[in-house]
C-alpha cells in the first residue's frame, strides 16, 4: 500500500522540491498540496491522507492551528513538520498540537523518506530534532507527580501564569513555584514548556 502524503508549504518552489524528490519513491504517493492554514485543512478532509508534512509558518496563520484542526477531525492522520525553525518553543508548540515529528528543511532525501515511512508506521521520527518525539518519550522519574504537582501543570499546558494557577487552586505564588520545581526535576526538564509538552503527552504513568 502507498502512503498517501499531503504537502503543504506557502512556497510554490517548496512543493515542486519534495514532490520532484519523492515522485520516484516507490511506497509514497502525493495526494495533493496546499499552501495556506485553510487549504491545508480543505485538503485533509478532502484526501484523508496518511501523512501530512506541514510548514510551521503559512500565510494565514500557524501550521499548529491546522495541525490542532485536522487531527481533531481524523485524528490517526500523522503530521510531521518540515520546516526551518529550529527554536524550542515551535518545537514545544508542535508537540502540544498533536505532531509525530519536527524535521529542518535540510534534511537529506533519504532521511526524509525514512521519516515519512516510520511517520505512517507509527514509529518514532528518523531526523526529528529535538522535538515531539523525543520530549515526548524522555520520562524516566524517580518518583511519580503528586496530585497537586499534576494539577499545576494541567494549568500550565492551559497557558496559565504562576498568579493565575495560584489563584485558580487556593495557593500561594511561591507554592506554585515549589511544585512546579518539584515536577522539572522528577519530569527531568528544565523548562517550563518542556515539561507541559511531556504532560500534555499523556506519558505519564499514573501515581
Amino acid at each position: 500500500m502507498s502512503i498517501r502524503l499531503l504537502l503543504v508549504d506557502d512556497h510554490q518552489v517548496v512543493r515542486a522540491g519534495l514532490r520532484t524528490l519523492l515522485d520516484d519513491v516507490e511506497d509514497v504517493e502525493i495526494a495533493g498540496e496546499a499552501g495556506s492554514v485553510a487549504e491545508a485543512i480543505a485538503e485533509a478532509e478532502r484526501l484523508a491522507p496518511d501523512v501530512i508534512l506541514m510548514d510551521l509558518r503559512l500565510p494565514d496563520g500557524s501550521g499548529v492551528e491546522a495541525c490542532r484542526e485536522i487531527l481533531s477531525a481524523a485524528p490517526r492522520t500523522r503530521i510531521v513538520f518540515l520546516t526551518s525553525h529550529s527554536d524550542e518553543q515551535a518545537v514545544v508548540s508542535t508537540v502540544l498540537a498533536g505532531a509525530c515529528g519536527y524535521l529542518l528543511k535540510d534534511i537529506g532525501h533519504q532521511a526524509l523518506v525514512r521519516a515519512i515511512r516510520d511517520a505512517a508506521e507509527g514509529r518514532p521520527i528518523s531526523g526529528s530534532i529535538q522535538g515531539a518525539q523525543p520530549i515526548a518519550s524522555r520520562l524516566q522519574m524517580a518518583e511519580p507527580l503528586s496530585t497537586q504537582e499534576r494539577r499545576v501543570l494541567d494549568l500550565v499546558v492551559e497557558g496559565k501564569t504562576n498568579k493565575e494557577i495560584a489563584a485558580a487552586l487556593a495557593l500561594s505564588d511561591k507554592t506554585v513555584k515549589n511544585y512546579l520545581s518539584n515536577a522539572f526535576q522528577k519530569l527531568q526538564v528544565t523548562r517550563r514548556a518542556q515539561a507541559a509538552a511531556l504532560y500534555a503527552r499523556g506519558r505519564l504513568d499514573p501515581e
